[in-house]
Parts: C-alpha cells; sequence; structure tokens
C-alpha cells in the first residue's frame, strides 16, 4: 500500500449518470434477492407480524442512514462517499476500516447473489450443477462492469425497470387473490385470515430483532447513492431527489410485498431457496408463471450483484487514492473504467463457487451473514461521520440553512441510528447461529483499525536532534 500520508495524483472518474440512472442504480440494488427469495424465510422465522415489524424498523433505520448520507453526499459528492466521509470526519484508521468492511460485504453479496442466480437455473437445467452457473454469471458481469460507467448505468437502468415493473405486477395480482377477484388453484380465498393477531407473532416478539440482519441484508444497496455521487450530473440536485423517492419505493415495495405474502401463506410454507412470488404466479393461473417469474427473479439478482461490483470496484478506487489501498488500483482504462480494482473485487465474489463442494443454501447463509453484518456497521459509519461533519461545519462558522440537504432531528437522528444497529449487533451475540459471524466481522474491523494504526506509527519518522556543538 501506499504511505497514508501520500496521495496519488487526482484521476477522475466521468460524471455521466443521469437522474433516472442514479434512482434505478439504488433502487435496482435493493430489490433482489433480499425480497424475492429472503422476504419468504423472515415471514417463516417471525411470523408476519414479526416480519412486518422487522421491515418497518429496518425501514426506519434505512430512512436514518439515508438522510445522513444524503446531507455527506449533497455536500461532498465524491465516489466512495462513506469511507472518503469516515476518513475526513472520524479518523483516517477509521475511514479506512470502514472501506474495508464495506468492501469484504458487498463483494460478498456479489457472491450471494451468484449463488441464488445458480441456484435459480436449477429450475430449467436441474443437472447442471451451481457453481458452474455462478461462474458463468460472473464472467457476464465482468463484461458489463468493464464497458464505459455510462454504458453500465443504462444498462442498470433497464434491468431496474424490469424489477419494479414486475414488482408493482406482483402487488397487484396478490392483492386482487387476497380478495377473491383472482382465483387461487389450490386453496380458496385467503382473505386476511392468516394476518389474524393470534398468528402474527408465533415465535415472540424478541425474534424479530434477531431476523434484523436478514432485513438489512434485504435493504443493502440504496447506500448506492453516496458511492455514485462522484459520477452523477448536478449531484446537488439528483443525490436528494433519488433518496426522497427511493425510501419511499423501497419502503412500499417490501411491506406491501410482506402482507400479500403472509395473506396467502402460512408462515410454515414459507422457507428460504423456494420463491413464493413464483409460487403466487404460478397458483394465480398467470400463463408459464413459473418460466415468467423465474426470469425476472434472475434478471432481479444479476442486477443487484452488478451493482455490488460497481459499489466494490468504486470504494477500492476511492481508497487506493488515499492510499488506504495499493496504487495499482487507482488506474483507469481509457473509458475511465478501474479495471485493476474491478478484477481485485471478482476474486471475493470467488466465495459463491463454495457450492461446488458446499451445499448451495450454507454458502448462501453464510455469505448473507458476511454481507449484513458488514453493512450494518457500515451504516454505523455513515451516521458517525453525518454527525462528526456537522460539528465541524457549525465550529468552522457554516451555516446550517446554507446546506443543500440537511439530515432532521440532528443531534438525536445519527445518534439513534447508531443505536438500533448496535441493538442489532447485540442481538446478533445471542444468537449462537449468527454469533460465529458477527464476532468475526467486529473482529475484522477492530483488526482493520489496529493494523491501520500500526502502520501509521511506523510511516512516522522520528527525525534525530543534531549533535550538540562544542563552543
Amino acid at each position: 500500500m501506499n504511505d497514508p500520508h501520500t496521495l496519488l495524483p487526482p484521476q477522475e472518474l466521468n460524471r455521466s449518470m443521469k437522474s433516472r440512472h442514479l434512482l434505478m442504480l439504488s433502487l435496482g440494488g435493493v430489490i433482489g434477492t433480499g425480497l424475492f427469495l429472503n422476504a419468504g424465510y423472515t415471514i417463516n422465522q417471525a411470523g408476519p407480524g414479526g416480519a412486518i415489524l422487522g421491515y418497518l424498523v429496518g425501514g426506519l433505520i434505512l430512512y436514518m442512514v439515508m438522510t445522513c448520507l444524503g446531507e455527506l453526499a449533497t455536500h461532498m459528492p465524491v465516489t466512495g462517499s462513506f469511507q472518503t466521509y469516515a476518513t475526513k470526519f472520524i479518523s483516517p484508521s477509521a475511514g479506512f476500516s470502514l472501506g474495508w468492511m464495506y468492501f469484504v460485504g458487498s463483494a460478498a453479496t456479489a457472491g450471494v447473489e451468484f449463488t441464488a442466480a445458480g441456484i435459480l437455473m436449477q429450475h430449467w437445467y436441474p443437472d447442471v450443477p451451481v457453481w458452474i452457473w455462478c461462474a458463468v454469471f460472473m464472467l457476464l458481469l465482468f463484461g458489463l462492469n468493464a464497458l464505459s460507467t455510462r454504458g453500465f448505468a443504462e444498462a442498470e437502468f433497464w434491468f431496474a425497470g424490469i424489477k419494479v415493473l414486475a414488482v408493482i405486477a406482483f402487488i397487484i395480482i396478490g392483492i386482487l387473490a387476497i380478495f377473491g377477484a383472482v382465483p387461487l388453484a389450490d386453496r380458496p380465498t385467503p382473505g386476511l385470515s392468516n394476518l389474524a393477531p393470534t398468528g402474527l407473532f408465533p415465535a415472540g416478539i424478541a425474534i424479530v430483532f434477531v431476523t434484523m440482519m436478514n432485513v438489512i441484508f434485504s435493504y443493502q444497496g440504496s447506500e448506492l447513492v453516496g458511492v455514485a455521487a462522484g459520477e452523477t450530473e448536478n449531484p446537488e440536485k439528483n443525490i436528494p431527489r433519488a433518496i426522497r423517492t427511493i425510501l419511499v419505493r423501497i419502503i412500499l415495495f417490501y411491506i406491501a410485498s410482506i402482507v400479500i405474502l403472509s395473506s396467502i401463506f402460512p408462515a410454515s410454507e414459507l422457507g428460504l431457496l423456494e420463491s413464493p412470488f413464483v409460487t403466487l404466479m404460478t397458483i394465480a393461473g398467470v400463463p408459464f408463471a413459473a418460466d415468467i417469474m423465474n426470469f425476472i427473479i434472475l434478471t432481479a439478482i444479476l442486477s443487484v450483484g452488478n451493482s455490488c461490483l460497481y459499489a466494490s470496484t468504486r470504494l477500492l478506487w476511492s481508497m487506493s487514492g488515499e492510499g488506504m489501498a495499493p496504487g495499482v488500483f487507482r488506474k483507469l482504462t481509457k473509458r475511465k473504467v478501474p479495471l485493476n480494482a474491478l478484477l481485485f473485487t471478482m476474486v471475493f465474489s470467488l466465495l459463491s463457487l463454495l457450492t461446488s463442494f458446499m451445499e448451495a443454501d450454507a454458502v448462501f447463509i453464510l455469505l448473507m451473514s458476511i454481507a449484513g453484518i458488514s453493512v450494518t456497521i457500515s451504516w454505523m459509519g455513515i451516521a458517525a461521520s453525518q454527525f462528526m461533519f456537522r460539528r465541524k461545519y457549525v465550529r468552522d462558522g457554516g451555516r446550517i440553512e446554507d446546506l443543500k440537504f440537511k439530515a432532521p432531528l440532528y443531534p438525536f437522528l445519527p445518534l439513534f441510528c447508531i443505536a438500533f444497529c448496535l441493538l442489532i449487533l447485540g442481538f446478533l451475540f445471542v444468537d449462537p447461529t449468527q454469533r460465529i459471524g458477527l464476532i468475526y466481522g467486529v473482529g475484522f474491523f477492530i483488526a482493520c483499525m489496529v493494523f491501520y494504526k500500526v502502520k501509521e506509527m511506523r510511516a512516522k519518522k522520528v527525525v534525530p536532534e543534531p549533535p550538540a556543538t562544542v563552543e
């Protein structure tokens, strides 16, 4: 790595993303495995009421994180945003640790998506091993990310558009099915009987906090607004607009989907690797429902993987410029793509190939746990950065009314955000199935802090005093 006090010469990425690209990039980064596959698992574990409450609490945390990020990204629109903000407003060691933590989590999420895509392909090709499909999709998305930023953003815009239309269609058909306007093949009109108070929390309230890591994982990707700030046209206008729109749509899509799934299917029917979205469309009599929905879900999953590769690559590029990653990752192609950073990111996504000798569902849960813990710590870093930024801004004579986008309820909002995230991590420690992931995740963050501190101390050269002269 470079000396932490010596930055590389500045290289600029192209500001070629428009408002519609930014909106769909962040929206597309959220609607994927977390909704289409993981929502059913959350309902199964926490019950209908627990799932709804979990996603509402997660939505509240997401709101706090996004408004904090919005204030920072609008005032200081740079690629790799929250790592840079933590470096500037908390400490370089915090920025270093947060950057590498998010990089690992985002790259692991890409591995989750590749694994999920391979599992879905078994619908058509049951005899082909999952790991082969993982490798195929990795090569496909590598090629897409190696294109220009504008080409990537345009492709992601249309991928995300397909996902949004699919979710809207699902919500409409689901509502009609609940009230009998669309008959279901294998069951009577469900109505809202599954949402009776006695069955809302079959495992109690506490399980909600244990399953919150699934919720946080589902909402991961919304922070791509900040990562893409350095490649966005007119960030002062487009970032606040994207943040306001994303929050409403994400929470609406998730809560509506959870209510519909909980109304139609008993919680015991909803598992991890079978998508209830496909099942609902099939029993609702939609022609070729299984094939159509599997294709849409496959597109959604690959879109999230695509977004994660983008985020990890840009973050690694940004850290390289600040001396927090090897300088080779700072190099850009003629099309302004950090290809070396992309290649290194793909190495982490190779974790999805663990399915060649491990059960696919075990790999899925392992990578999801890594990604969820990473993003929780990253969200805490965003809130802490905004808290420190606002203090410094006012102390240096800045006026709050001059900020283009302001997080409300300062200082309570960032502090509440940090407290909620700590509470979630605390419940993970109580759950033996997720405790080891928490220990490794927090341990990795602390190890990064110690590594940077030691490296920084060694970089400081002690200048010897000149020898005393004898008069």
